[in-house]
């Protein structure tokens, strides 16, 4: 099952290294390849907080995802307009069923030094960045990020 998945891998890393190639022959074509590339903005997950950009210009964005942090971490981003987030009965976690419709995009829970890659196209609002691990959310891991 190993040398499955390492084949898997070498074939993925190929196309990565392949659409590293194009992209900056894309990038030759004009103003229209420069308004569709993506802006790549860092996160950081640590015990019990987030660090990302407090605001960010709408759009296709892409954040690098980096769990500095001691134990597993999930990344949600969820709108906000109120700056606030439903909770469940247990009050310690986000309600994730009444928010999930308009998620942006989430990450499910990566492991200690893990780092994974977020895309998502986000309109102009007030959104939270969390994580929703048992009391990780009450526990200060989230960061309100303005789109404007």
């Amino acid at each position: 099952m190993r040398f499955a998945t390492n084949r898997r891998l070498g074939a993925i890393g190929g196309l990565a290294a392949a659409a590293l190639v194009c992209v900056p022959l894309a990038g030759c074509g004009g103003s229209k390849a420069h308004a569709s590339a993506r802006r790549t903005y860092a996160v950081n997950e640590r015990d019990f907080q987030i660090e990302a950009p407090a605001s960010l210009a709408p759009g296709k964005v892409t954040f690098d995802v980096d769990n500095d942090g001691a134990t597993y971490h999930e990344l949600i981003i969820a709108p906000a307009p109120h700056g606030t987030l439903p909770l469940r009965p247990d009050g310690i976690t986000v309600d994730e069923e009444a928010v999930e419709a308009s998620e942006p995009g989430s990450l499910e829970p990566g492991a200690p030094g893990s780092r994974r890659t977020l895309s998502v196209d986000l309109a102009p609002g007030h959104y939270i960045f969390f994580c929703n691990m048992e009391g990780h959310y009450m526990a200060g891991m989230h960061q309100e990020v303005v789109v404007r």
